[in-house]
């Protein structure tokens, strides 16, 4: 079945801009660069509002949405990228995650 998977926004526009993909495409990377960045977004506005004064009830629904959406974008690259490569390469993804997480904690100071 094709899916449509946010590929960005229309600079002229401004409107959210779709594909439908082949795997392993120019659009399929475009469409997962575009996941990851907005899901780093999602997470660091996330942390940045968990450590700052409460949110509403409405305010945390809405974070948590979006939150959700953008784990669910990311979830199926993740699972793509561990299972196009050997086990041997794992390491290397727990090394960039702690050191995009690093990143992103030295962002608030």
């Amino acid at each position: 079945m094709e899916r449509l998977r946010p590929l960005g926004y229309d600079a002229g526009t401004r409107k959210p801009a779709y594909a439908v993909t082949e795997p392993g495409g120019a659009l399929d990377k475009a469409c997962d660069l575009f996941a990851l960045e907005s899901a780093a977004t999602w997470y660091t506005l996330a942390s940045a509002m968990v450590e700052g004064p409460a949110l509403s009830a409405d305010e945390a629904n809405f974070i948590l949405a979006r939150v959700v959406e953008a784990l669910g974008e990311v979830l199926p690259i993740a699972a793509k990228a561990v299972a196009d490569n050997p086990a041997a390469d794992l390491p290397l993804y727990s090394e960039a995650g702690r050191e995009i997480g690093a990143a992103m904690r030295d962002m608030k100071a």
